[in-house]
């Protein structure tokens, strides 16, 4: 389904998730396996393995697979269950990010009207 808005903010391609039951399958398995790495990891702190020997390397070794895993998992479900939107964004010039009227995209002279600066020094809402 595709818009044919081109205005700040509307939304241009809208297509929803696949959804496929072979993608729930695989995060729920993959769940579990993180839920396993989740506990031989936190069984090995309380068995103190950090300070045997090699003890310190499989604790790496759990805690890379455990951030890997849960980096498919989140990558599957932003694949398979997100939906694909694409929003309008159109570039602005510099000067309308400072809020700065087209008018006075050039700026001011150095100095300028003396007398004018000091009155909005003094009182900011004065009005010319």
């Amino acid at each position: 389904m595709a818009t044919k808005g081109s205005n700040y903010g509307d939304i241009h391609r809208y297509e929803p998730a696949d959804e496929s039951a072979g993608a729930a399958v695989a995060i729920v398995l993959l769940t579990v396996l993180e839920v396993v790495f989740v506990g031989l990891f936190t069984y090995g702190l309380f068995e103190s393995w950090g300070v045997r020997e090699s003890g310190n390397v499989y604790l790496g070794l759990l805690l890379g697979l455990l951030f890997i895993n849960l980096g498919v998992i989140l990558a599957i479900y932003r694949k398979e269950f997100l939906p694909d939107v694409m929003i309008v964004k159109k570039r602005r010039r510099k000067w309308e990010d400072l809020y700065v009227s087209e008018d006075g995209a050039d700026g001011e002279q150095l100095g300028g009207d003396l007398g004018e600066n000091l009155k909005r020094a003094i009182y900011p809402y004065y009005k010319k």
